[in-house]
């Protein structure tokens, strides 16, 4: 019952402070610990609807931050004036289209995935999986050099593999379950610092 109650807890928090959904204090969490985001930063957001992470990210970068979001899904929230979003399928976008709000000759900060499969109890790890890897295969030509990733995924047998790629694109790679997860969640999530700026990442 302790951990129903902190579950309960992050729902009820997330409506007091105003977040979209219960996930923004996993973000939140996570760059208390790694200093990920930080003021002024430009960030994407991939996955991004309903929009919680919009929300912690915009108000971790301040006003003179930027951050784009992506969904297939639209956000109907308006969530702060740095904000924008892109509605259409990350593997289909142009790099120009995503780079187009920082203004020419600029990349990312920082990528962060929130994004999950439809979860059906059948080979929902697979398809997270997938999903990670669609987001390494954009790194290059979104990132910076020494830029900042976060992802989510569920645990299974090819997890290793997408951890092991991941370390190879970071300097500092490291798994991380936030305390907002719920306990019966598979999930993690991958943080690389450092982003190394070459060729694919596996």
């Amino acid at each position: 019952m302790a951990h129903r109650r902190l579950h309960d807890r992050y729902f009820k928090q997330a409506k007091a402070e105003g977040y979209l959904a219960r996930s923004a204090y996993k973000l939140l969490e996570i760059n208390e610990k790694r200093q990920l985001l930080r003021r002024g930063d430009s960030v994407l957001d991939l996955g991004c609807a309903p929009g919680s992470w919009l929300q912690a990210a915009s108000r971790l970068v301040g006003p003179k931050g930027v951050v784009v979001g992506v969904d297939l899904q639209p956000v109907d929230a308006t969530i702060a004036e740095n904000v924008m979003t892109i509605q259409g399928d990350l593997t289909g976008i142009d790099a120009e289209e995503l780079l187009a709000p920082l203004g020419e000759g600029r990349l990312y900060d920082a990528l962060i995935s929130d994004m999950a499969p439809k979860t059906s109890g059948a080979g929902d790890h697979f398809r997270s999986v997938d999903l990670c890897r669609a987001v390494l295969e954009r790194l290059p030509g979104l990132l910076r050099k020494g830029g900042s990733l976060v992802m989510k995924v569920f645990e299974g047998e090819t997890y290793p593999d997408l951890f092991a790629d991941t370390a190879r694109a970071f300097e500092r790679c490291k798994g991380f379950k936030p305390k907002a997860s719920r306990d019966v969640s598979s999930e993690i999530y991958i943080i690389g610092e450092g982003y190394r700026g070459h060729g694919d990442a596996g």
